[in-house]
């Protein structure tokens, strides 16, 4: 410790003694490693290369805040959820039928790497007016919470469909109506994953370490439900080396889909920008609360809010350039910090060497892919709903007023266009006759339906609507 007082605990700055830092280095590994790996096999990406590329990313970006500003802002990356439904709408064009968790061609998942550099660009360029403007007041002009929570929504509940594919198994070429009980088992696994995952995430809040692991212990619980319903298959065991290197590719801006990719993922950064700044304020909050109780000085990291945009775009750069999916801060490593008081940097660091280490591991990924589509499907009922449920605590959280007429037309447009374009339309594109030789395919639903958000909002900015109703709550 740095300190000798009674308190526990540690301020990004400390370094444990090295036992303890590789212990908790692979705690970070283990609260991370559920949601960052069911990423990557829903999007169809390589998983030990998920693992690699996102450990190495958290490096560059810990070391990126500590050479510009002298100390560590302590937060893991991992993949996130926000750009499932955009990244899986453009592997079904590339590889139409691809199943769960089978890895897509490299020339596919090139396309949408194009995608996660413009993710990185945009985040950067977000934090960058933020750090010269002084504050996030001008963002929220342009990306205000009606608009960022409502994209969350649509990005959780437009995956609804996807989720239920899985579930029923009718993603894999199971028919209902001629192979019932097989369907049956299908959903007795999807049912039984998700009640398991409900019921760790209600009670064993506040119940340490185990506590955040909720999804990983119910992908157990799904795993040996499935096991005697004859769902997972073991022939992958044992098909990889013991060790072997993650599939590097990098980015084609050349493919017809590539501007379809560009604007279609890109966009998706909105959703995670909110996001990766909440998580900021909370571990700021935490941190400083620490600090105090060790009698040393306050680190103020909710000040360096454009910095760590810009920290998360370079993340995401690194996922786009080496062929890794676009992630964000972690909220459930930030909860693991609060709960053991450490917000090490170097810990953080650690974790990140231990998950490129996994990468290396050939058995590692044979059992990963053992995971029953089933199951996934019983983790995704749970986990895409949580998105749309987060989006509503976004607006709540930002007391977005509901009752003004401009505001409900705002998220209206955006969930029915976002929700019914992703769901109705094949491929999640609409069906939209313009700009061709730009979109294809058709105008990507939910990217069209932010993008829309973003202009009309930008009218009620530059003429401003009047204010004509009561403020008052009416009975």
């Amino acid at each position: 410790m740095a300190t000798t007082s009674k308190v526990m605990g540690y301020l990004p700055q400390d370094t444990p003694p090295f036992g303890k830092m590789v212990l908790l280095g692979f705690q970070h590994v283990l609260t991370m490693f559920p949601a960052t790996v069911l990423c990557a096999l829903l999007m169809h990406f390589d998983v030990s290369t998920v693992l690699a590329v996102t450990g190495f990313g958290t490096i560059v970006a810990l070391i990126g805040a500590k050479l510009s500003m002298g100390n560590y802002i302590p937060l893991y990356y991992g993949s996130s959820f926000s750009y499932i439904a955009a990244v899986t709408a453009v592997v079904a064009v590339m590889e139409p039928g691809l199943g769960f968790g089978v890895a897509a061609k490299p020339e596919t998942i090139a396309v949408v790497q194009a995608g996660f550099i413009a993710t990185g660009l945009i985040n950067i360029i977000v934090g960058l007016i933020i750090r010269l403007t002084g504050g996030k007041a001008g963002i929220d002009k342009v990306l205000p919470p009606v608009i960022t929570g409502s994209v969350a929504i649509v990005i959780g509940i437009g995956l609804g469909y996807a989720a239920l594919t899985m579930a029923s198994g009718t993603c894999c070429g199971v028919d209902p109506a001629t192979a019932p009980a097989v369907t049956l088992k299908w959903w007795l696994a999807a049912i039984v994953t998700f009640l398991a995952a409900v019921v760790f995430s209600v009670y064993l809040q506040g119940k340490g370490f185990i506590g955040m692991l909720p999804i990983l212990l119910a992908a157990i619980v799904g795993y040996l439900v499935a096991i005697p319903l004859g769902l997972v298959n073991f022939a992958s065991i044992g098909t990889t080396a013991l060790f072997t290197v993650p599939q590097i590719t990098f980015p084609n801006f050349a493919d017809p889909l590539t501007v379809t990719v560009l604007i279609g993922v890109g966009i998706m950064a909105i959703a995670t920008i909110p996001e990766s700044t909440a998580h900021l304020y909370q571990i700021s909050l935490y941190v400083d609360h620490l600090a105090v109780e060790l009698k040393r000085e306050k680190l103020g990291l909710s000040k360096f809010i454009g910095l760590n945009l810009m920290l998360d775009g370079l993340n995401d750069l690194i996922n786009g350039i080496f062929g890794s999916t676009a992630g964000t801060n972690y909220g459930e490593n930030n909860s693991l910090m609060v709960i053991t008081r450490n917000y090490s940097g170097t810990v953080l660091l650690t974790a990140g060497a231990i998950s490129i280490l996994l990468g290396f591991i050939g058995p590692l990924k044979d059992a990963i892919l053992t995971l029953p589509t089933a199951v996934s499907g019983g983790l995704s009922i749970y986990l895409f709903g949580v998105i749309g449920m987060q989006g509503i605590a976004l607006m709540m959280a930002e007391k977005v007023d509901l009752y003004d007429p401009g505001k409900l037309a705002l998220g209206a447009m955006i969930l029915i266009v976002g929700i019914g374009g992703n769901i109705g339309y094949p491929g999640g594109f609409l069906p939209i006759p313009l700009l061709k030789g730009v979109f294809p395919y058709g105008w990507p639903a939910i990217a069209t339906a932010a993008v829309v958000g973003i202009l009309v909002n930008l009218i009620f900015v530059l003429i401003k609507p009047p204010v004509v109703r009561s403020t008052e709550v009416l009975e």
